[in-house]
Formats: structure tokens, sequence, C-alpha cells
């Protein structure tokens, strides 16, 4: 019987999960989660081969099997948020189990992150060109802390207080024991293969989608994109916050989330 994944847990209240992006961990979480601590209950937790969770593998390291392990390991209805690509794992809890997300809330994330044409051809869908995600792959294989120094500077692009926020991730990745190049590898893939956008529309739990206005990762269009694609939701643009908007402005997130969920979560 496989392992089931390591969840770290405080306040107490509305069960609020934090799921983290490619090529971090859970640590990144934690000055917010302070914070939301006070109101709920904050879960952390890390993806298969990452954090807490880095001997806790998977042989096929699809967005499916991830979702399962993490609805495993927390085991009780709860708000799902997701960051990046944990966006894209949130939103497939979300659609998959409905009677166990009591929202979806996503940040700096998109159903689909690669750039690619719509169905009639006549628009193009924004996302990340496919040759970055190519030369990440083959950066990985040749050094992997280089690699992921790299993508913390793209995703801090933008922001007013780059070096501070690429300061404070590294302080607060690096406590973690780095993931295997086969597990960056592997959940790298995700973000280029994973397409969400189908079936957005039907979704009726509460869903907030967070952007940051400098993003250079998830353009600011895609939240226009989205829009139609998940009439049902809301959105909120962090005007001068790049990918990672809880770090670089974390009391203005902090307000956005906590007033969004006082409204529109219910307690169980």
């Amino acid at each position: 019987m496989a392992e089931t994944l390591q969840i770290t847990s405080q306040g107490q209240g509305i069960p609020l999960v934090l799921i983290h992006g490619w090529g971090l961990n859970s640590g990144v979480w934690q000055p917010l989660a302070k914070k939301l601590a006070t109101f709920f209950k904050v879960i952390t937790v890390d993806l298969p081969g990452y954090g807490l969770n880095i001997d806790n593998n998977i042989e096929d390291y699809s967005l499916t099997n991830i979702s399962n392990k993490i609805v495993e390991a927390v085991n009780e209805p709860a708000v799902y948020l997701g960051w990046s690509l944990g966006g894209l794992v949130a939103t497939d809890i979300a659609k998959r189990y409905q009677h166990d997300a009591l929202a979806l809330i996503t940040v700096a994330s998109s159903p689909c992150f690669v750039e690619q044409l719509s169905v009639t051809e006549q628009t193009t869908w924004c996302g990340i060109k496919p040759p970055l995600l190519n030369a990440f792959h083959h950066q990985l294989a040749k050094d992997t802390k280089k690699t992921i120094d790299g993508f913390l500077k793209i995703q801090a692009m933008g922001s007013p207080h780059i070096r501070q926020n690429l300061k404070e991730i590294n302080t607060l990745i690096f406590q973690y024991e780095m993931p295997t190049r086969q597990t960056l590898d592997d959940s790298l893939a995700l973000l280029e293969e994973v397409d969400l956008r189908e079936g957005l529309s039907s979704l009726t739990l509460p869903f907030l989608r967070l952007y940051g206005r400098l993003d250079s990762l998830i353009p600011k269009t895609v939240a226009t994109f989205v829009d139609d694609l998940a009439p049902n939701s809301e959105s909120y643009m962090f005007p001068h916050a790049s990918h990672a908007p809880f770090i670089s402005h974390p009391n203005d997130f902090f307000e956005v989330l906590n007033t969004w969920m006082m409204n529109n979560v219910k307690p169980l």
C-alpha cells in the first residue's frame, strides 16, 4: 500500500489546504500560513517527491495520482488553494472531488500553462512559450540547483522588491532537501501537458482566482480568458505583484484572501 503524504496543520476552523508550485515546497507558505491560522485550520502539503514528502514518490507522476494522494492525506472537506502548478492540482481536485472541495482558490495559475492556438486558430491562448519549458528540461539534466535558481528569478521578474523576494523564497524553500531531477522533470511535464480548460464553466463551488499584473509566467490576459471559461468565478489582480503576490505583497494578499474566505465559505 502506498504511503500517505505527510501534511502539517495549524489553527482551527475551516480547513484551508495550501499547495505549492513547481520546484519549491511547502516552506514557501510559512509566513502566510501563520497569519491565516488565526482564522482557519491551515494545512500545508508537499507534492510527492518534494519537501517533507521527498521520499514519498509515485511511479506514474500524473495529475490524477497527485490529487488522489493529497485528498487522501487531508481526509476532510476543505478549501483548496494552489499556487502556479499547485493551481492545476487544486483545480483538478475541485473538478473531481466535489464533496471534498468547499472552495477553489488559484494563485498566479492557469488551467493551461502553455501558449497555443485556440480551436478556431483565430486567437492564441497566452501562456509560457514551449521553447522556455524545453530549456528547463535541458538545464535540469546539467545543473538542477542552477535551474531552480533561474526559475525563481523568472518568478520574481517585475516585482518591485525582486532581491528581497528572492532572498525570502530561498530562505524558506532551502530549509528542505531539493527534489530529485526526475521529480522536477516529471512535475515540469505537467505544466506542458495538462489542460483543464474544459469543464470549468460547470464548477459551482466558490472559486477565486488571484493574479499579479507584472507576472511574466502567467500573462494578465489569462485572467480575461478564464473569465469566459469560468463565469461563476471571481478574480483579483494585484497591481504591483508578479508571480508570488503572497511573498511580494503579503499584507494585501492576506486581506484579499481572508475577506473572500469570510464572505464566501461557510463554516463546517
